[in-house]
C-alpha cells in the first residue's frame, strides 16, 4: 500500500509539473503556428482558428521535449553536441543553453563545410545537432545528413522536415517562445543528469533566455551606472573667493582666520627692487666652474686636463 501511495504521489507531481510547463508555454505563445501547414506537421496540429492560424498541440510538444532531453543525456561528452541558431531571436537562448548544459554553440551564420570539409580550421563532426529553425538552418541540416549526424529541430507548422530526425513542434519565430523552449529543454536535461532535483525549482529564470533588443540592453546598462553626487554651489557674490581675483582684478592676502565667504582685505604687495642682483661677495651665490670636456677632440688628441 505504501508503494502504491508513493507511486500515486509521484504521478500527481509529474502531472502538476507538466501542467505548469504547458501553462508557461501558453504564456510564451509556443502553441501559435502559421497560416500554412506542412503535410508532415498535421499530426501535431490541434485545431485551426477562424483567422487561419494553426494551433499546435502542446501535449505533444512537451513529450518531444522529454524525448530530446533523453537523447541529449545519452551522449557521454556534452562537447559532442552542437546547438545552432542563425535566427537572431534564438542566439541568446542557444548561448545560455550551452552555458548550463556544456554543449557547443554556433550563434550566427553557418560557415559552409563546417561538418564536411576537413581542411577548414572550424571543422567539427558532432554526434548530435540541435537547430532552432529548419528553414533558416538548412545548410547545417544538409551537411548533417551527409555525415549521418542525428538532428533535433524546433519545427513550426510550415517548416520543412526533410532530414530532421526528431521534430519538436513549436513556434520558432517568437523570441519568448524560443527562449521558453530552450529553458525547458535545459532544465529537463539537468534533471535527468541529476544536477537538479526533480522536486525543486530551478533557480535560473526563464528571462535570461529571452532575446534582448540592443537599445533595451544599453538603456539598462545606463540605469545600472552609479549616479554622480550633486555638490551644493555657494554664491560668493562680488567679493570673490579668498585668494582669487575679485571684481576689480586685484589679489588679496589670505589668512587662516578668514573664511571663504569673507571679503579679502586689499593689501598692496611689495614690489621687488628694480636693481636687484645677487652679490657674490656677500655669499649669496658661488660661481659654478665650467664643465670639463668628456669627449676627446677630433684627431685623437685629448685636450689638456682630460683623463
Amino acid at each position: 500500500m505504501a508503494t502504491s501511495a508513493a507511486t500515486t504521489a509521484e504521478v500527481s507531481h509529474q502531472l502538476s509539473r507538466k501542467e505548469q510547463d504547458i501553462q508557461m508555454m501558453l504564456v510564451a505563445e509556443v502553441h501559435l503556428g502559421t497560416k500554412n501547414c506542412d503535410f508532415q506537421m498535421e499530426r501535431y496540429v490541434f485545431k485551426r482558428r477562424n483567422d487561419g492560424i494553426y494551433i499546435i498541440n502542446l501535449g505533444k510538444t512537451w513529450e518531444k521535449l522529454q524525448l530530446a532531453a533523453r537523447i541529449i543525456v545519452a551522449i557521454e561528452n556534452p562537447q559532442d553536441i552542437i546547438v545552432q541558431s542563425a535566427r537572431p531571436y534564438g542566439q541568446r537562448a542557444v548561448l545560455k543553453f550551452t552555458q548550463y548544459t556544456g554543449a557547443n554553440a554556433i550563434a550566427g551564420r553557418h560557415t559552409p563545410g563546417t561538418f564536411t570539409n576537413q581542411m577548414q580550421t572550424s571543422y567539427n563532426k558532432p554526434r548530435l545537432l540541435i537547430l532552432t529553425d529548419p528553414r533558416t538552418d538548412h545548410q547545417p541540416i544538409k551537411e548533417g545528413a551527409l555525415e549521418n549526424i542525428p538532428t533535433i529541430a524546433f519545427c513550426d507548422t510550415d517548416s520543412p522536415m526533410r532530414y530532421v530526425d526528431v521534430t519538436i513542434p513549436a513556434n520558432n519565430k517568437g523570441k519568448h517562445s524560443i527562449g521558453c523552449l530552450f529553458w525547458l529543454l535545459a532544465r529537463m536535461v539537468l534533471q535527468m543528469r541529476g544536477t537538479i532535483r526533480p522536486g525543486l525549482k530551478w533557480d535560473v529564470m526563464v528571462d535570461l533566455f529571452f532575446y534582448r533588443e540592443p537599445e533595451e540592453a544599453k538603456q539598462q546598462e545606463e540605469e545600472e551606472l552609479p549616479i554622480a553626487p550633486e555638490y551644493a554651489i555657494q554664491d560668493f557674490g562680488a567679493a570673490g573667493i579668498a585668494g582669487f581675483p575679485a571684481a576689480d582684478g586685484e589679489w588679496g592676502a589670505v589668512t587662516a582666520e578668514q573664511s571663504w565667504t569673507e571679503p579679502v582685505s586689499q593689501q598692496p604687495i611689495a614690489a621687488a627692487p628694480a636693481n636687484w642682483a645677487p652679490d657674490a661677495a656677500a655669499g649669496d651665490w658661488e660661481p659654478v666652474p665650467a664643465p670639463q670636456a668628456s669627449v676627446p677632440a677630433p684627431g685623437g688628441v685629448a685636450p689638456t686636463g682630460w683623463e
